[in-house]
């Protein structure tokens, strides 16, 4: 399995299903040997069986991101049994759609759980495993949205906004601090994206059509655009937008183009 990735080592968070799954495929396609977590075991070790099926090589990990401890045990335990990460993907995620103003005792946990994984998982997990990044100067990219941008115009998405918010400013200040150690740090937006956290196939081709290609992606693009960032040498606190120009639509509050 020849490629890009050839001599890598990836780590992808999220990599039981969708597009974490999409990302840990097309890596080992790319020759990268592949660490799939999270918090659903069953579901990773699944992902690793479609990649030692066609000829890749993959281990799978149980991981709670919100778990600190867990992180570093995780990163100390790949780092001794398989060798050191250069390849980093936080793809872990979570949306809810209630509204801000629902009782304090629904708001107050959709805030929590949002942003301990959305952010803070991005956090614990890049820095349980940052001195191997370091070592190897690495790559690290973060899965953000298109409402790391803007708000769209989504009720009751507050916390996801705000997490995604946070993941394209650490994105940018992780790369201003790491550029001097040779590690690059980048994120996507995506959009409208199949097979993803935020909706059905019905909620999909809905978003799609308001999107002004009126087309949304596929998780292959996804992982298109994840392969362009590894490559890149001179790229490094930058989130590319994969959302068919969605953002575009949603500068201002009130006008659409």
């Amino acid at each position: 399995m020849a490629g890009l990735l050839e001599g890598h080592l990836a780590v992808i968070t999220g990599a039981s299903s969708g597009i974490g799954r999409a990302i840990a495929e097309g890596y080992a396609r790319e020759g990268a040997r592949i660490v799939a977590l999270d918090q659903n075991l069953k579901g990773a070790e699944e992902t690793c069986s479609l990649i030692t099926k066609a000829g890749g090589t993959a281990t799978a990990h149980e991981l709670d991101v919100t778990d600190r401890a867990a992180c570093r045990a995780v990163a100390a335990k790949v780092s001794a049994s398989i060798g050191k990460v250069s390849v980093l993907v936080n793809n872990a995620g979570i949306t809810r759609r209630n509204p801000f103003t629902s009782p304090p005792e629904v708001a107050d946990a959709d805030w929590d759980t949002i942003l301990s994984i959305n952010l803070d998982g991005v956090y614990n997990v890049t820095h349980a495993f940052i001195e191997d990044l370091r070592a190897t100067k690495g790559r690290i990219v973060n899965i953000g949205s298109i409402q790391s941008f803007v708000h769209v115009r989504t009720p009751s998405a507050v916390a996801y906004t705000t997490s995604k918010h946070g993941v394209l400013g650490l994105t940018r200040a992780l790369a201003a601090e790491l550029g001097k150690d040779g590690v690059r740090v980048n994120a996507i937006g995506p959009g409208p994206t199949l097979q993803s956290i935020h909706q059905s196939a019905e909620e999909f081709a809905a978003e799609q059509a308001a999107t002004l290609t009126g087309e949304g992606a596929s998780p292959d693009e996804i992982v298109r655009a994840l392969r362009y960032l590894i490559s890149a040498t001179s790229i490094t606190g930058q989130m590319i937008a994969v959302d068919g120009g969605q953002h575009l639509m949603w500068q201002t509050p009130d006008t659409q183009l």
